[in-house]
């Protein structure tokens, strides 16, 4: 299928809209003298997405804004404050459409060890572009024990994605969500030892293990919008940012893939920004002159619009 193809299916398939507002508020104890940030809060417009009237709110105000598109074609804002603060405020809000992406028979696509002996010869611009994210980066690093770990999947000639998903399964049902396991720097062996994490985790554990069978993968940022359980009411700012993986399926293009739900993802998936991992597409991160202690508060809704 060619992308054309793809694209127009794509749009031929009805859209879930959302209103996604994400808050970070950073207290702290002694005056921020300067501070300087990058965010990525714009969702990312693809094949599968579009995004109308994103807004982006900064208290104290930025002497400096600017609004930018990233080395991997992300959205992305930088911003400096040069008044003292106690608080920082960023808030950004937009209305999201996101359709399912198109389906992929995993058995029809290409056996995985040809994807891999392909990636460092091919010179076409799709492979090209895919080799880079076959190499190490600062969160996912390949090592035999996530390779091992993932043979059991990859048996000799099997469809790249097939194998992939079995492996996404295996992750699932292997590994326990917990939010009290990990920090941002938990180092992927931890995880792989603990069988324990959150999304982000898993998605850099997932990466790992495929890039160390010489694979293209991709770490995404973006939302996963919730339904609360028959009989409770949706509670605002419950939501959070979630975190899953593209991997690279030679011809047939890239994949999407959840391994804290063990699924591909949907309409409910809303994409922000992908890189090589965490490092490139943290949501907000800078540095600062002062400030002493400080407390985050994020508070992120994902909350589907109906279309009158």
């Amino acid at each position: 299928m060619t992308p054309s193809q793809s694209q127009s299916q794509s749009q031929g398939v009805p859209e879930a809209r959302y209103r996604v507002t994400h808050v970070t508020t950073y207290d702290y104890t002694e005056p921020v003298t300067l501070c300087q940030n990058v965010a990525h809060l714009s969702a990312r417009p693809c094949d599968r997405q579009r995004s109308e009237s994103p807004v982006l709110t900064i208290t104290p105000e930025p002497a400096v804004l600017e609004e930018r598109v990233d080395y991997f074609g992300n959205p992305v804002h930088y911003f400096t404050i040069q008044e003292a603060h106690r608080r920082l405020t960023v808030s950004a809000e937009h209305v999201v459409g996101v359709r399912p992406g198109l389906a992929i028979d995993p058995a029809a696509t290409p056996g995985w060890e040809s994807v891999r002996d392909r990636l460092p010869r091919d010179r076409g611009a799709a492979w090209l572009d895919a080799y880079q994210f076959a190499f190490d980066s600062r969160y996912v690093a390949a090592d035999r024990r996530y390779a091992d770990y993932a043979a059991a999947s990859f048996a000799p000639g099997r469809p790249v994605l097939a194998a992939a998903l079995e492996l996404v399964h295996r992750i699932h049902a292997g590994f326990a969500f917990d939010p009290q396991a990990t920090t941002i720097a938990t180092p992927v062996l931890e995880v792989f030892q603990k069988r324990r994490g959150v999304c982000q985790d898993f998605a850099h554990l997932l990466q790992a293990c495929l890039r160390s069978l010489g694979l293209a993968t991709r770490y995404v940022s973006g939302y996963l919008c919730t339904v609360p359980p028959p009989g409770t009411l949706r509670l605002v700012g419950a939501d959070a940012t979630h975190a899953w993986v593209s991997l690279f399926c030679g011809d047939a293009g890239w994949v999407e893939l959840d391994p804290t739900n063990d699924q591909i993802p949907g309409d409910r998936h809303v994409l922000l920004a992908w890189g090589r991992d965490y490092e490139d597409v943290s949501p907000l991160k800078g540095v600062i002159l002062g400030g002493g202690q400080h407390l985050v508060k994020v508070a992120v809704d994902v909350v589907p619009e109906v279309l009158g």
